[in-house]
């Protein structure tokens, strides 16, 4: 099985993380899968921004949820783009074959109605494949699976799970989302976030359902070498 490379937050080796700039050159460029993360306006918009706060990604400062998205879009990452939508990346997401892994950053903040308003506006879009919901928050996971039978649902960690196979059984889990590889679970497990070379051709030969990367172009053609050795290996 194919190791499918999924960008973390876009291409922030290259452009501003979750910003559209970087998921539009990621899909141009026919990566396999989109990892972003989601948090809600005071006006119950949600926004792709990794942080609560925005200080760290914008010429602005303070909580997310403390602004409206129109307050908020006086506000710019390193390349002028506003904080996007998560309406503007499914619009540009829409009718493309690539794999989406939302993930709901509930952990810190718990927004109230959060899973099912993002639940919702995804219904509203054409994708071709169904949505890869996580979060650090399994909370957030289970409420999620309440609301739709038409996605795949992730538990993220940097922990070590204990027997994870009856983990994902008892939480009706997809996958898990890992920070450090762990054996027998590699179909069911993506990592994150490899970026050394060393470390992607090691999950890649180990054969992991994915990694979560910040230059995908490079775990690429990491991967294409390792099917190259193994192609090689067979005649």
């Amino acid at each position: 099985m194919k190791t499918l490379v999924f960008g973390h937050r876009g291409v922030p080796d290259l452009y501003p993380e979750n910003s559209l700039q970087g998921f539009r050159y990621a899909l141009y460029h026919h990566i396999d899968g989109l990892e972003f993360d989601v948090h809600l306006t005071k006006d119950n918009i949600p926004v792709v921004i990794h942080d609560e706060r925005i200080d760290r990604t914008t010429d602005g400062r303070g909580l997310v949820n403390s602004y409206t998205y129109e307050e908020l879009s006086q506000f710019s990452l390193e390349n002028y783009e506003r904080i996007p939508k998560l309406e503007e990346l499914l619009a540009l997401i829409e009718g493309r074959d690539v794999l989406v892994n939302l993930e709901f950053k509930t952990d810190k903040i718990h927004y109230p109605n959060i899973e099912k308003i993002v639940v919702d506006m995804v219904s509203k879009f054409e994708l071709l494949h169904p949505v890869i919901y996580s979060s650090f928050n399994l909370s957030s996971v289970k409420i999620v699976q309440e609301l739709t039978d038409d996605a795949q649902f992730a538990y993220l960690t940097d922990r070590r799970v204990d027997n994870p196979k009856e983990f994902m059984l008892t939480n009706h889990l997809d996958a898990l989302h890992l920070q450090f590889f762990q054996p027998d679970i590699e179909n069911k497990e993506r990592v994150w976030t490899v970026n050394g070379s060393l470390r992607l051709r090691f999950l890649i030969k180990h054969g992991v359902d994915a990694v979560i990367t910040n230059n995908f172009e490079r775990a690429m053609k990491i991967r294409q070498s390792v099917a190259n050795k193994k192609a090689n290996k067979k005649r």
